[in-house]
């Protein structure tokens, strides 16, 4: 529930509200003011001046980055010169950091460069933190990165002041939220695979889901947040003072029984599958666990596990998938942050766009909690991924025949935005519970934080095609989605299955899964099942 308030949090802290040039002679500061307004069309450009003297993207951004400049007795146009001051609209927020440091017009990059590095936050975290929980563990990664999390929220509501300056201001804000990004991945990573590791292969999705459907509250408290709290400093404070609580989450969870077996600490992983047991009311399968640590020894007696990236490419079978795997981040991360920072394209009051795009995404999770244990994995990515790249590059076509009717134009183009919002936002669940299942024990963390920390990269490209690319032609970043979701819903056929399937704990095991177009698939398959079959209980349970 807490790394989506922190990734969507600046949606509404660095929005941009309405605004136009601020003249010296007048005399109020509103908006709204209608002597005001009277006056800035006097020296607003008309659309023919704007094609005269800039080239800009948009009539829209000519009208509210310039103003006209007149000659002395004010009878003729000497030429379009940027605006010194801006007059702000605070109907709908009442302070946020792009007023504050007037990120708007030719300062606009530096609002789209703290999301950017965020996201590369994002890389650092995952990579970072992916690599410590393999190592040290899940439970310790989790506590260690709520409690950065909490210290980051702190910075960014109280670091940046108006007697440090912009600049400085500006760089505290951007190093917070570099802490932040990696925070939010350490909690991410390391509780999925937690719970991945802790329950049965058939109970694996739901906790998948549960998380996605937690991902969803926290966008809705955040939207509630955000509608009480309308300036950006109270707002960040209020997120943070909800983060405190879950620090203390490292006292409650257990580790990983799974993990603990895999580094032959086999009575820790015992007392905690015990408990397990009892709180299932289960009996506990002795002969199993004894026959299953006989296994583990003679494992890391005879071979030394490498943990690290060299895994993930030590065999042909795990290198394909690695790589595939890395596409598919960077293709999700691009489309689903791409249209989910996008929503201002449904043209409705940004409140009620990020609570429709909320019911959305829980809708799509919704769908596939109760499609994907009886059509696997495989499948409905696919059909997924495929069917958004056909959706996205029917835009075109779509807003060419209905450009006499602008009403009918936009009410297809709202059904298709949400559509798209539906598709990437099912895609990219699926991918997570998917790669989760694909990766062995030893490594899963890790290959799950490369695979995040690729797929941020896919997020920083949203991120630039929206505010940069939309600005050379406004079917840019649709047209690149569209084309990137096909490519990756094609070659997301090669995974194998995992639908019903024991998590892999080896490299070795993912190497007998095969991949689609082997042709010892099944023979591979069949001797994963049978391992597996020896083990009922055990593997199961772990």
């Amino acid at each position: 529930m807490v790394p989506p308030i922190m990734v969507y949090t600046w949606s509404f802290t660095a929005a941009t509200p309405d605004f136009r040039c601020h003249h010296p002679t007048q005399i109020s500061d509103t908006y709204n003011n209608k002597s005001n307004e009277l006056f800035s069309k006097f020296y607003q450009p008309t659309e023919t001046e704007c094609k005269l003297h800039q080239k800009l993207a948009s009539l829209k951004e000519c009208q509210r980055c310039y103003r006209k400049s007149y000659s002395s007795n004010r009878s003729t146009i000497n030429s379009l010169q940027t605006c010194d001051n801006y007059v702000f609209d605070r109907s709908i927020y009442k302070k946020t950091l792009v007023e504050e440091w007037t990120m708007v017009c030719d300062r606009v990059g530096l609002r789209s460069t703290v999301q950017m590095i965020y996201f590369a936050g994002f890389m650092c975290g995952a990579l970072f933190f992916g690599t410590m929980a393999d190592r040290y563990g899940r439970r310790k990664v989790m506590g260690a990165s709520f409690i950065l999390m909490t210290f980051a929220g702190f910075l960014c509501t109280y670091g940046p002041q108006a007697r440090f300056g912009v600049w400085p201001s500006y760089i505290i804000f951007v190093i917070a939220r570099i802490l932040l990004a990696c925070s939010t991945r350490g909690i991410s990573e390391s509780g999925f695979v937690l719970g991945s590791e802790m329950v049965e292969p058939d109970k694996r999705l739901m906790v998948g889901i549960v998380m996605d459907y937690f991902f969803v509250f926290g966008e809705f408290f955040l939207v509630l947040m955000a509608y009480i709290f309308r300036t950006w400093r109270t707002l960040t404070l209020v997120i943070t003072l909800f983060t405190i609580p879950f620090c203390f989450f490292y006292f409650i969870l257990p580790e990983s029984p799974r993990w603990l077996v895999s580094k032959g600490r086999f009575d820790e992983a015992e007392t905690i599958l015990r408990h397990i047991a009892i709180v299932n009311k289960q009996n506990f399968d002795s002969d199993a666990y004894e026959q299953l640590k006989e296994t583990q020894k003679n494992s890391m007696t005879h071979k030394t596990v490498s943990i690290g990236v060299i895994s993930l490419f030590r065999t042909k079978v795990i290198r394909i998938i690695t790589l595939n795997l890395f596409f598919q981040w960077l293709a999700q991360n691009l489309v689903f942050y791409g249209v989910s920072q996008n929503t201002g394209a449904w043209e409705l009051d940004p409140y009620l766009s990020f609570a429709l795009s909320g019911v959305v995404e829980l809708f799509a999770y919704i769908v596939i909690h109760l499609i994907l244990n009886r059509l696997g994995r495989k499948l409905p990515y696919c059909l997924f991924a495929i069917l958004f790249g056909l959706i996205a590059l029917l835009t075109l076509p779509v807003q060419a025949f209905l450009s006499d009717n602008k009403s009918m134009q936009r009410s297809v183009m709202l059904i298709i935005n949400i559509s798209l919002k539906f598709l990437a936002s099912a895609s990219f669940a699926i991918i997570y519970l998917y790669t989760t299942e694909l990766f062995p024990t030893n490594v899963r963390t890790t290959a799950l934080g490369y695979c995040s920390m690729i797929g941020r990269l896919g997020a920083i490209l949203g991120t630039f095609s929206n505010d940069y690319l939309a600005r050379v032609w406004i079917n840019f970043p649709i047209i690149l989605y569209g084309v990137i979701s096909l490519i990756a819903g094609i070659l997301a056929l090669v995974f194998p299955e995992t639908l019903h399937k024991p998590l892999p704990q080896t490299v070795d095991e993912v190497e007998q899964m095969g991949l689609t177009l082997c042709s010892k698939n099944e023979r591979r398959r069949g001797s994963l099942s049978n391992n597996a079959a020896s083990h009922p209980t055990t593997t199961e349970t772990l």
